[in-house]
């Protein structure tokens, strides 16, 4: 296990909504270690995609701080690349395009912004699609592109909201093992989140289960598998019921806050 990359030190976020205030996590402290990828799961609504959202820099914890290689995180920045769910592609540019705007952005020459982009085009097996625009792209085309761009200022730590919860699933299966021999290939630090139990145990080394919100640390369930892994294998299966055993008390609590939300 590397060092921690990412310390979470008992991190609280507040949002405010309207007259009213909602607690989306609620004392976080957790440990992200360099080299390793890491998935939060939770319940709908217990702030894993808001911790993410810290870690980037997008949003500041209400209370608590994250260090990044011992500095505290105070907005973006290149040593971290985010990966969006709904791909977040400039429309107007070809996918070399998109993958150049972070470099270009960053002060690179063009002539070696566009050698280091055509290399993660070729690392996210989309060589030939240099010149397409995204319209023209299947999702798994675009989520690539996407992945493609946030290594390319190959930045410490990739964080990945949900990157493949629009896919469907034959294409969800194969992004997950491109992702992971991407991830073999760069040895990236991963912070991953996903509602898929199934998705969490395949890609993980670690899982970290979250409360219903507010959102805090449940339990870590570390994934000791080889790669690649067999999603019908014994003990594939075992690790799943241990993070469903987890996950279904919070689930259930979830829907209870709900109710009394009158949200349901």
């Amino acid at each position: 296990m590397g060092k921690a990359i990412i310390e979470v030190q008992d991190v609280h976020k507040v949002f405010d909504q309207g007259a009213a205030q909602v607690e989306a996590l609620g004392g976080v402290t957790l440990d992200i270690h360099e080299g390793e990828f890491t998935v939060l799961i939770g319940p709908s609504g217990c702030g894993k995609s808001t911790l993410l959202y810290l870690m980037a820099g997008f949003e500041q914890p209400t209370a608590g701080r994250i260090l990044l290689d011992g500095r505290e995180i105070a907005g973006p920045g290149p040593d971290r690349g985010f990966v969006f769910q709904d791909y977040a592609l400039f429309p107007w540019k070809t996918v070399l395009g998109n993958v150049m705007f972070g470099l270009i952005h960053n002060g690179w020459s063009k002539s070696e912004a566009q050698r280091v982009a055509q290399e993660y085009i070729n690392l996210v097996h989309l060589g030939g699609f240099e010149n397409a625009y995204p319209h023209t792209l299947s999702g798994g085309m675009k989520q690539r592109v996407g992945i493609a761009r946030a290594l390319a200022y190959n930045p410490k730590v990739l964080l990945m909201d949900e990157p493949f919860g629009a896919l469907d699933a034959q294409t969800r299966k194969h992004m997950q093992r491109e992702l992971v021999d991407i991830w073999d290939k760069t040895h990236k630090t991963v912070v991953f989140v996903t509602h898929s139990v199934i998705e969490a145990v395949f890609l993980a080394d670690r899982i970290v289960v979250m409360t219903a919100r507010p959102g805090t640390v449940k339990g870590i369930v570390d994934v000791d598998m080889a790669r690649p892994r067999d999603y019908t294998g014994e003990a594939f299966l075992a690790v799943r019921r241990r993070v469903l055993n987890l996950l279904e008390e919070e689930v259930e609590k979830e829907i209870r806050l709900q109710e009394q939300a009158g949200e349901v």
